[in-house]
């Protein structure tokens, strides 16, 4: 049975790194999001009124809410993973008498914590602004019909 613990717990720590990068490239992806979406504000939109094709923009607009939904989800959640991940080894290291390993283990948690959340929120309101701008498109295109 403790063979057993012991190979979970390597490879529940194994996926610390790993959920750390892809947080790193999550709040990668906000930031370039963000942009697309300060572009489609500016040129985008209008873009979509003048195309007159209520399928095209309904399909685009699924397609970049789904995007910006995921992002706003996603991050997060590994955030959270990332920030139990290294508590266990910390507090295992403090019941040994390594304190500055805990401190460690508790910067670590409190950075993919703020990385989760920095992608997470940065995904809601592209999201949120996205949903009024296409529903406001589409009623444009509506009653243009």
């Amino acid at each position: 049975m403790s063979f057993d613990l012991d190979t979970l717990h390597h490879a529940i720590t194994w996926l610390l790194k790993p959920v750390i990068a892809i947080l790193a490239i999550s709040v990668i992806l906000a930031v370039l999001e963000a942009g697309l979406a300060v572009g489609e504000r500016l040129f985008g939109l209008k873009a979509m009124r003048a195309s007159n094709n209520m399928d095209a923009v309904v399909k685009l607009a699924r397609h970049r809410l789904e995007r910006a939904d995921l992002l706003s989800r996603i991050p997060p959640m590994l955030g959270l993973m990332a920030t139990i991940i290294p508590l266990g080894p910390g507090l295992a290291a403090l019941g040994q008498g390594n304190p500055a390993q805990l401190a460690q283990a508790v910067t670590t948690a409190f950075d993919a914590t703020v990385l989760g959340l920095i992608a997470g929120i940065t995904g809601l309101v592209v999201g949120k602004l996205r949903r009024r701008w296409y529903e406001d498109v589409l009623e444009n295109l509506e009653a243009q019909s």
